[in-house]
């Protein structure tokens, strides 16, 4: 095993020797990442500023993998999400990133980034869900065959041929394996053959030869590419697929050179790697001083990994890996390479489109999304008319009447909630897609409204008859048409609401308890519970009162119900005919000064509106972080002074 290793580190060697002697050019589109001097602090109120990353300078060339390793907490992400632009809004960066030379954003198409996660449909099949990505993201000019072409090509590059009609899988059943997830999440990144490729973590969660046939994939793509990868504690076949090597340590640099390399460097600054032990765990295993109280107790002799990893600092900032890293920086920063332009992807019809059919086939097979609700409905509906059974015309069935139509307005609409788990999921998919440049807001929200409706309006027909019947409300078509318009409103009333919601919170549980809260307020204040009259007028009437769906629910099917309906009241043997329009206004306190058909156009009035706040609240993500990420950047001397001790140290 030495004997392989040691010849593959060999050839490492004099490949990446090689390439240090190739004239520094951006050609064809390749791309050269520098970073120079590379600062980055995250501010919490309680712990204040923390350095995680401090004065790093380094580089990455076309047709190579650099590999970004370190301990946990080392800054290995920061790095990466530095480098490509996705730095989160409580931190602030200092330092020069040029891409060939220029300082300039990267720009759709020439980049991609895959996450940790793989945030993937699991209702789709491999092959379903790289079509749709390529439809997706390649230009409307790219004939369809040809479209199709890419993506099996895609698919074959990355070992995805024997998978193509299974589906991915999930937590609604079991699927392609972790290492064929992660395969498939690269393959949805390079359809568009961009120049530089950052991946999170790409061996996160496999085994050591998912991991290998992983990377192996990944490495096979250098050619004209240039990849970037953080990487925790790779298997030493892993290790001999990189050609370029960046070890950190608390956010310092501990060595930036040929990954082949850094066993001699270790070595020579007293610290060799053991026969037979894998580089990666022993450089580790070197600079990991989340255990040096364990290592001091163990051997009162040995010097603690901190003083180690001072050691290995100023041995690298005094050895010629580092005075090679500057120039090859200063030499790439001199050519000022060609400018990144973006590339065309697909309008915004067939954006819309493509996602539209996407989504309804996802709602389609996920048994959570509306299925199952839809079998609960009709159980709940069922119930709903059993226990109102030919609820009759007498003074009772008032009462029986309102509280039937209260349920359905409030209980049957909150249940719509029960959709959440699986619009989230889908949110996080729209969440990456989004980030990465696939399509835009505008696109999700359409394609998202237009493939639940077909859904809404089942769930809203099929329990909506069967409760409506049963009771034995008023008979006529057009009753029962109002009936159901307004359950299927309030159905897209509530998933708008909580799709607002999912917007804002950060997590699922989070979102279900405001969600829940939201609608119990305004179900308190639509006037079933405490008639309008007698609610308070701070706050529960003004404004929430007129604000609540509730309010225009309980209007219209109330109005539905009760205008032209003749209620008999015997008494003494006589029977006397009360006006349903009299009880409206009387027992009900409703606004008779509009129709039941003004307050579905309101209901609908109000899908439109919350559509349209949860599309301001995505939109207002994407242009207010990276103008907030622009203000929080600080100039290096402020980073700097404020960690003078550590900056001094790293020098």
């Amino acid at each position: 095993m030495t004997t392989e290793l040691n010849a593959t580190y060999n050839m490492q060697n004099q490949r990446s020797k090689s390439v240090e002697l190739t004239k520094i050019v951006s050609q064809n589109g390749e791309v050269f990442l520098t970073w120079k001097d590379l600062w980055v602090t995250a501010s919490s109120l309680k712990n204040g500023n923390k350095a995680i990353l401090k004065g790093l300078t380094g580089y990455a060339r076309p047709g190579e993998l650099l590999a970004i390793m370190g301990p946990s907490g080392c800054g290995k992400s920061t790095l990466l999400d530095t480098i490509a632009g996705r730095l989160g809004l409580s931190t602030r960066q200092s330092g020069d990133i040029l891409i060939n030379g220029r300082k300039q954003t990267l720009a759709y198409g020439t980049s991609a980034y895959v996450t940790q996660e793989d945030t993937l449909m699991a209702t789709l099949t491999v092959k379903e869900a790289v079509y749709y990505s390529a439809e997706l993201q390649l230009p409307n000019s790219m004939p369809k065959s040809e479209k199709k072409q890419i993506a099996d090509m895609t698919m074959k590059e990355m070992g995805l041929q024997d998978a193509m009609e299974t589906r991915i899988g999930g937590w609604s059943g079991k699927g392609i394996s972790g290492g064929q997830k992660r395969r498939v999440s690269i393959c949805l990144e390079i359809l568009t053959r961009p120049k530089l490729l950052f991946l999170d973590e790409p061996t996160s969660g496999l085994d050591s030869a998912a991991s290998y046939h992983v990377m192996k994939t990944v490495a096979s793509q250098c050619h004209g590419r240039t990849i970037i990868a953080s990487i925790h504690q790779p298997s030493a076949e892993v290790f001999s697929l990189f050609h370029s090597l960046c070890l950190l340590s608390a956010g310092r640099t501990v060595y930036f050179g040929p990954a082949s390399a850094a066993i001699e460097f270790f070595a020579l600054s007293g610290y060799p790697c053991p026969t037979l032990q894998n580089p990666s765990d022993h450089f580790l295993k070197t600079i990991n001083s989340d255990f040096d109280q364990d290592m001091e107790e163990g051997s009162t002799r040995r010097k603690s990994t901190e003083e180690v990893i001072n050691i290995l600092i100023k041995s690298y900032n005094a050895s010629d890996k580092y005075r090679a890293v500057q120039s090859q920086v200063a030499e790439i920063c001199k050519q000022e390479g060609e400018v990144l332009e973006k590339r065309s992807h697909a309008s915004f019809a067939t954006q819309s489109l493509v996602l539209t059919r996407r989504s309804f086939v996802n709602m389609s097979r996920d048994l959570g999304y509306y299925w199952l609700r839809l079998a609960v409905y009709i159980v709940i509906a069922v119930g709903l008319g059993t226990i109102y059974y030919d609820v009759g015309f007498s003074i009772a069935s008032i009462q029986a009447r309102g509280s039937m139509l209260m349920f359905v307005a409030t209980f049957i609409t909150f249940m719509a909630i029960g959709g959440f788990s699986s619009f989230v999921e889908e949110l996080k998919v729209f969440q990456r897609e989004k980030l990465n440049g696939h399509y835009g807001s505008g696109s999700f929200v359409i394609a998202n409204t237009l493939s639940a409706l077909p859904y809404l309006l089942l769930i809203s027909l099929i329990p909506g008859a069967i409760a409506y019947f049963l009771t034995g409300l008023q008979y006529g078509f057009e009753h029962f048409i109002c009936f159901a318009l307004v359950l299927f409103t309030c159905m897209m009333l509530v998933e708008s609401l909580m799709m607002i919601v999912a917007s804002i919170v950060p997590n699922f549980l989070m979102g279900l308890i405001a969600g829940a809260g939201i609608q119990g307020l305004m179900c308190l204040s639509g006037g079933f519970f405490r008639s309008p009259n007698d609610l308070p007028r701070i706050f529960w009437k003004y404004p929430l009162h007129y604000v609540a769906f509730h309010k225009y629910a309980y209007q219209g099917l109330f109005k539905n119900e009760f205008e032209g309906l003749k209620i008999h009241d015997e008494h003494n043997g006589k029977i006397q005919l009360i006006n349903g329009e009299d009880i409206l206004g009387d027992t009900w306190q409703m606004n008779m000064d509009y129709s039941k058909w003004v307050d579905i156009a309101i209901l609908l009035g109000m899908v439109i509106l919350y559509r349209l706040l949860f599309l301001l609240f995505v939109k207002t993500g994407e242009t207010v972080k990276p103008a907030i990420r622009s203000v929080m950047s600080t100039s290096p001397k402020q980073i700097n002074s404020a960690e003078a001790p550590l900056h001094e140290l790293a020098a």
